[in-house]
């Protein structure tokens, strides 16, 4: 028989510890498929920080550290810095990134540090209890708002990818979904090109994963795919924001 799918080097052979229908596994092995296909896994070197992927390094067959909250961008970029020749990328949530760290991630971004940053976003605090996040849409319920989010109150959605896109350090930013084959082959192709722009020294890159969480949205798992698919969408466009990997210089 023909085989069609094996494990990726990258990928250990563990149980994770994510909830039903949580797309961080997706993610995984996206990655994973994408730094054995880039032949890359030994000088690869991924920081994780405090959040659900806080265990990161139990999934990935290659070097992972983890950082304080918010601060994976800084370790990324002192250890580019330090060991030019690694192929560093962060691995991020919405909390992380857009609130506690969103410091980080813009100085990062506007220096054009040359690392890869996979910001996974699923509009709430997941591994807290689903709090509100910067990305928690209008009127979404959370355990923190209760009647759904108010603007008045909160303010608005962080859209990350246009904040950024601002930025002239940025080169690479795309935001993707992984809902279904087709929207995750999108995704993997992303990244891939993420980590290729890292490879070819071109700058700071970005790839927004639109992700379910269905167990603090308390949702089902067929119900969470359909909410990313049809509401967060709405708010987060899909598609490439921004690409200056071939206009820029090394």
């Amino acid at each position: 028989m023909k085989q069609v799918y094996c494990r990726p080097e990258s990928l250990k052979d563990n149980a994770n510890s994510y909830c039903p229908g949580c797309g961080h596994g997706i993610v995984h092995r996206i990655v994973a498929e994408v730094i054995d296909e880039l032949g890359v896994r030994e000088k690869t070197i991924g920081i994780a920080p405090v959040g659900c992927a806080v265990f990161a390094y139990d999934y990935w067959n290659f070097d992972v550290t983890e950082a304080p909250h918010g601060r994976p961008p800084a370790v990324a970029c002192a250890i580019k810095r330090v060991l030019p020749d690694r192929v560093v990328f962060t691995y991020q949530g919405d909390g992380d990134l857009a609130s506690i760290g969103t410091n980080e991630i813009i100085h990062s971004a506007n220096r054009s540090d040359n690392i890869t940053v996979i910001f996974i976003n699923n509009a709430n605090y997941g591994m807290t209890g689903g709090q509100m996040a910067p990305t928690t849409l209008p009127g979404m319920k959370t355990t923190t708002t209760q009647n759904g989010r108010d603007v008045k109150v909160s303010g608005y959605p962080v859209r990350v990818c246009e904040l950024l896109a601002t930025l002239e350090g940025t080169r690479y930013l795309e935001r993707v979904m992984v809902t279904d084959p087709a929207n995750i082959n999108k995704a993997k192709k992303a990244i891939k090109k993420a980590f290729q722009a890292q490879l070819d020294r071109k700058g700071f890159s970005l790839v927004e994963v639109l992700s379910p969480c269905p167990v603090n949205w308390g949702k089902s798992p067929l119900d969470g795919l359909k909410f990313v698919k049809e509401e967060m969408t709405k708010y987060f466009k899909l598609g490439v924001i921004k690409d200056e990997t071939v206009q820029s210089q090394a």
